[in-house]
């Protein structure tokens, strides 16, 4: 469970792309304009070599860009200049992310001679209406196509979804996320909606035509779909945009915040709990309906919750938020404690 999977990310920003999708500001999203070539690459992979100990599970990453559809010549240099530092005592191979629509057999197998690990796609929807609305140039059956592909050719998949594209509804959200699962990537990158400047959906949103969802119903949402996927094994390497003050800078609106996924995984940690107690006091319910005893509602009760000692914060919410809701919603303390024995995500009600 502590043993957690490490890149080496090199962004090369909007190389490749072959549209402007509607969300899409790569200058903010990454902080920089340059590409990198073959001497920086060095330089980062030699300065990782260094600084990283546990270099098994670590992969070299060229993220940014649709990776697969920059001019051969610029993606050979890239592949090569990383080669010297991949294999034994040495990092695991190259990671990628790119478009489905620029997946075939003759790519993935160049790709295969470089050392490259694990593509991921960026999918953002499975609904072709919200891929059209959003401009994106390719269909729900491209991402099908692709990720079959590259499983077939013996690469980790990763998929990268948006959550509030402009004119998804919640029914499209859940039947693209039933997609998701039956595609079953290894990884996933959630990615709910950051509208920012210079940007379609920035248009679109402050002349009105484009509304958010309510920012409380996307954690919950992503949360779900944090709890689903974590019980189909599929592991979910990233959940909302990552801290930036570019990002913070140039967003105009959205479902970004520094600690997005705290706030997710803390969702997840409320209804385990409020389950948990809510069983409780039912079977003791039963029990004294049974015995025909009288006794005052078990959710006044102080309770105590195990979870695994990584996830004490976690259960305890964002700034303590969960302790603070059970206070306020059931007028109960909470305490949590540390048990080794306890997966991700998984509480115990103690006694």
């Amino acid at each position: 469970m502590m043993n957690k999977h490490q890149n080496i990310a090199i962004f090369i920003p909007h190389a490749g792309c072959p549209y402007q999708c509607a969300f899409c500001n790569q200058r903010i999203i990454t902080g920089q304009e340059q590409l990198p070539h073959a001497k920086e690459i060095k330089t980062i992979c030699s300065q990782a070599m260094t600084a990283i100990k546990n270099r098994s599970d670590t992969e070299i990453a060229f993220f940014g860009g649709s990776f697969t559809a920059i001019p051969e010549s610029y993606m050979l240099e890239l592949l090569q200049s990383a080669q010297e530092f991949i294999g034994k005592n040495r990092f695991s191979g190259i990671r990628i992310s790119t478009r489905p629509d620029c997946i075939t057999p003759q790519i993935l197998k160049l790709l295969k001679n470089y050392h490259v690990t694990s593509i991921e796609l960026g999918a953002q929807s499975l609904s072709d209406k919200v891929l059209n609305a959003n401009q994106r140039g390719h269909t729900a059956q491209d991402i099908i196509y692709a990720s079959a592909l590259i499983k077939e050719y013996g690469f980790s998949l990763g998929l990268q979804i948006m959550i509030g594209l402009y004119q998804s509804t919640w029914d499209d959200e859940m039947k693209s996320f039933n997609k998701l699962c039956e595609i079953h990537p290894d990884t996933v990158r959630i990615y709910p909606v950051v509208i920012l400047k210079n940007t379609r959906l920035a248009e679109l949103y402050q002349s009105g035509e484009y509304q958010l969802f309510p920012f409380s119903e996307v954690v919950k949402f992503c949360a779900s779909e944090m709890r689903i996927l974590h019980e189909e094994n599929i592991s979910v390497i990233k959940c909302g945009l990552h801290a930036s003050e570019f990002v913070e800078h140039d967003m105009i609106a959205g479902y970004y915040h520094p600690a997005f996924r705290e706030l997710c995984e803390s969702e997840i940690y409320q209804l385990r709990m409020e389950t948990a107690i809510a069983v409780q006091s039912g079977q003791i319910r039963n029990r004294m309906r049974k015995n025909k005893i009288q006794q005052a509602d078990e959710w006044t009760k102080d309770r105590i919750f195990a979870v695994h000692p990584s996830c004490i914060s976690k259960a305890a919410g964002h700034k303590k938020s969960n302790l603070r809701w059970f206070a306020e919603q059931y007028g109960i303390k909470i305490k949590i404690t540390g048990d080794a024995s306890l997966a991700l995500y998984q509480v115990k009600l103690l006694e």
